[in-house]
């Protein structure tokens, strides 16, 4: 198997490093970095899944570099196609996205600027909560073209959706297809007009109750694990979107995904980072893709627009 190119993971928490992890076991890349602040917290990391190698067959090679806030370190991530911004504070149960916003600030603002420091021609994917705000802060930060800067939350939102369904329905989760858009959090916009199993519309196999239901709890989706775990947030579902949109990157694929990208016109709303669909390259987003939408669907989106075109105007400041 051919092997190429440089995938960088900034923090490595449990979404880090399971994403590190993901990403080495494609076994599509020469190296995967994983950084921290914790001193030898991502050598050991990268020590243990190294050893992990001959035995799921992966010749990926997977490097740990402790990080200081003076921002040494970050020349390990020198040459990196892709960065994937994972640092920062999880939620505590309790505890909105919104609530992370001034102390995640900080930590994305000092990571992004040693990103377009060291890995000044990279594609960034940004899953560090608030998410679309924080991904706002690290275009503003790292000064990169908007294509090149991305979030993660509609590939995860999506697959809650689909898995709840398919779940209620007792049915594969390979014949549900569902999508969601807006934002990471309470105007999320779940589109159920865009769902289906085995090819029939959500609508005609589960009532409008049932559906309401399954969309209020894919947008309390990250609370509800939260709550249960009483310490630490999502890692498994996350990490598994976030190597999937970096793989979608790295091979150039032109795969339609869910994604936080800069709107600029697409769907009638202009200067905002939004979940929307977007085709993924090498250069990031290639084109933001606009799914069909009923009135209700359409005016959600507005409202989820307006909603954190404010927010991401505050995070200038931070």
């Amino acid at each position: 198997m051919a092997r190429s190119g440089r995938v960088a993971v900034i923090g490595a928490g449990f979404y880090g490093s399971t994403t590190a992890q993901r990403l080495a076991e494609y076994d599509i890349f020469d190296t995967v970095v994983l950084t921290d602040i914790i001193e030898g917290k991502p050598e050991g990391l990268a020590l243990d899944m190294n050893q992990s190698r001959p035995v799921e067959g992966f010749e990926t090679r997977v490097v740990g570099q402790t990080t200081g806030q003076d921002g040494s370190g970050y020349d390990a991530i020198a040459g990196a196609d892709i960065v994937i911004i994972t640092a920062g504070l999880p939620r505590k149960p309790g505890m909105s996205r919104m609530d992370l916003i001034e102390t995640n600030a900080g930590i994305v603002r000092q990571v992004s600027e040693n990103v377009a420091r060291h890995a000044p021609d990279t594609v960034v994917i940004v899953v560090s909560n608030p998410l679309d705000e924080m991904t706002a802060l690290t275009q503003i930060a790292t000064g990169f073209p908007r294509h090149r800067v991305l979030g993660q939350a509609g590939m995860l939102d999506t697959a809650r959706f689909t898995n709840f369904v398919a779940e209620q329905l007792d049915v594969p989760v390979g014949s549900v297809r569902t999508l969601t858009l807006g934002s990471h959090g309470d105007t999320m916009v779940p589109v159920p007009s865009a769902c289906t199993v085995d090819g029939k519309p959500l609508a005609d196999v589960m009532d409008q109750a049932k559906i309401d239901e399954l969309v209020d709890r894919t947008r309390n989706g990250g609370a509800e694990v939260v709550a249960l775990l009483k310490s630490g947030s999502a890692y498994y579902a996350p990490s598994a979107a976030a190597a999937r949109m970096a793989r979608a990157v790295a091979q150039d694929s032109g795969d339609v995904l869910p994604v936080c990208a800069w709107v600029d016109g697409e769907y009638g709303i202009s200067g905002v980072y939004l979940g929307v669909t977007a085709e993924l390259g090498a250069a990031g987003v290639r084109k933001v893709v606009e799914t069909d939408l009923t009135a209700d669907e359409l005016a959600a989106l507005a409202e989820a627009a307006e909603a954190v075109r404010a927010k991401q105007a505050d995070v200038q400041q931070l």
